[in-house]
């Protein structure tokens, strides 16, 4: 199973929390905080490690910090797209003489009777006068 990382700085500080009071309850309180957000993503908490980084001091010189780090992990998500369920197995196809022969049918179009003229209805007249299109001047 391959897991992909996430590492995160760990709080240099604790949070201010209604019923809290000491340093040591507002840290955890601030490392559980981070913790549960990471975790209601889908991240595994691994470890906490600390590690040298050299950071620059002045303008020559270099100083070593360690930096407090909190690594989280989850499992890949391409690592189970890749996965396809089994595929079912295909029918064998029927043989051709146990198949149905194919029958032709001939479609033969007649005219419909035309409608006697007695039977036509007149065209509406029009009536005279000013179109409504023009305003009443």
């Amino acid at each position: 199973m391959s897991y992909e990382y996430k590492v995160v700085p760990a709080p240099a500080r604790g949070l201010k929390a209604k019923g809290i009071k000491t340093s040591e309850d507002r840290f955890a309180h601030a490392l559980e905080t981070a913790m549960n957000e990471l975790s209601s993503d889908g991240w595994e908490y691994l470890r906490a490690d600390t590690l040298p980084c050299e950071q620059r001091e002045g303008l020559m010189g270099k100083t070593t910090v360690f930096q407090n780090m909190l690594v989280f992990r989850r499992t890949k998500v391409a690592a189970k797209a890749t996965q396809q369920p089994p595929r079912p197995p295909v029918a064998a196809p029927r043989p051709v003489a146990a198949q149905e022969p194919m029958v032709q049918k001939k479609i033969v179009a007649t005219a419909a009777p035309a409608a006697p003229v007695s039977q036509a209805q007149p065209a509406p007249e029009k009536k005279q006068g000013p179109s409504p299109d023009f305003a009443a001047e």
